[in-house]
């Protein structure tokens, strides 16, 4: 595995790493940036993630008038929002989910036609153990919904209700998307149901960790300026074809004090990242985290990640990886500090091989090959 040893203390979330730079520099306390999640609480204080976004364009074509004049003709390669509303609205769903630990609202996505419904994991949690899941149509007829599986590394859900005939989104593909792109929110923030925002991809791969000691979520998110508020989580992030590319997760807030709305940053987990966490649960009710067997020292205030452990018959353990090390780059891509980390190796699926650029105590350089294992969650 990969994990962060000395984590941070549970809580909304913890500063992402491009703002963790900032805080080392005596950020004032009012303009520090949070995560936090966005599942609408109600008793119990349950709470929410992230959120994202999708892509757009336009394609020439040419309509010939005459031999000499052949004026361009725009067309473009995308829906209005408006279009985009209408047929995606109709497989965004509602959830309440019930408990020893308290209740709250999130929201989710029919993806398949036979009842299997995607949401984020934060979302379902609290039913776990006895608890209770209902989903809503957006016809307003419920269904009390099983919990398939779930993976808290991904933040992600499955759940399945007793109906056919539904109506799955269109999935995209979230590694064709640009900075710039569309992309339209679908949830229910506050209990709003039936809630739609859109703006732009604000950036990709941005890493981001949120939720608890327990069920830490790190993420390389797309962020996305549409509108996202606690009640999002869950909800699809589509692009301007109407196609998910990921999935509603997180917000930034302002401050340390109780979770507040939209600034204009939300994450969302990349639909391609999703996909198989979401195949293997419909399978097997169980989903894989790809680990690479080190643990990091998240104290560790230098660039890169320092490794603080050496897992004893995990993936690393034939290498020559030792404690001390401090990685720098990953796949040639470098690594600014633990969350960039383990984001990266979390792009990748169990049993791919993957590079570590490090340095030792000496300050040598050298690289080291990984083939990543796995740890099973459900």
């Amino acid at each position: 595995m990969v994990e962060n040893s000395n984590s941070p203390t549970p809580g909304f979330g913890t500063v992402p790493s491009w703002e963790r730079k900032k805080k080392r520099k005596n950020t004032p306390l009012s303009a520090v940036i949070v995560i936090s999640l966005v599942f609408g609480g109600t008793a119990g204080g349950a709470l929410g993630y992230l959120a994202a976004d999708f892509s757009n364009g336009v394609s020439n074509s040419t309509s010939q008038v005459s031999e000499t004049s052949k004026p361009v003709v725009i067309t473009p390669a995308t829906e209005t929002v408006s279009q985009i509303v209408q047929n995606v609205k109709p497989s965004v769903v509602s959830i309440k989910a019930e408990g020893n630990s308290g209740s709250g609202t999130g929201s989710g996505f029919i993806y398949r036609e036979d009842g299997y419904i995607v949401t984020n994991n934060h979302v379902a949690a609290p039913a776990i153990n006895g608890g209770k899941l209902t989903v809503y149509l957006q016809d307003k007829t419920s269904f009390e919904a099983k919990l398939v599986g779930r993976n808290a590394s991904y933040d992600l859900a499955v759940l399945k209700i007793d109906a056919t005939g539904l109506k799955p989104v269109n999935i995209g593909d979230s590694s064709a998307i640009n900075v710039g792109d569309l992309t339209v929110a679908f949830g229910s923030p506050l209990g709003l149901t039936g809630t739609v925002t859109s703006g732009i991809v604000s950036a990709l791969n941005r890493p981001v960790t949120a939720g608890g000691a327990d069920d830490q979520s790190f993420i390389s998110a797309i962020q996305t300026d549409a509108a996202i508020n606690p009640g999002n989580s869950g909800g699809p992030l589509v692009n301007g074809q109407g196609q998910v590319i990921g999935v509603n997760s997180a917000i930034a807030t302002l401050g340390n004090g109780p979770q507040s709305g939209s600034i204009g940053l939300g994450f969302a987990i990349p639909i391609n990242q999703a996909q198989r966490v979401i195949t293997e649960i419909i399978q097997s009710g169980k989903s894989s985290t790809p680990i690479a067997g080190i643990s990091i020292d998240s104290t560790y205030d230098g660039v890169g990640a320092k490794i603080a452990e050496v897992v004893a018959d995990g993936p690393a353990a034939s290498t020559d990886l030792k404690v001390g090390d401090i990685v720098t780059k990953i796949n040639g891509e470098a690594v600014e500090d633990s969350t960039e980390l383990i984001v990266a190796i979390r792009r990748n699926n169990p049993g791919d091989t993957i590079v570590l650029t490090v340095k030792n105590t000496a300050g040598n350089e050298r690289e080291v090959s990984v083939v990543l294992g796995s740890r099973e969650e459900g």
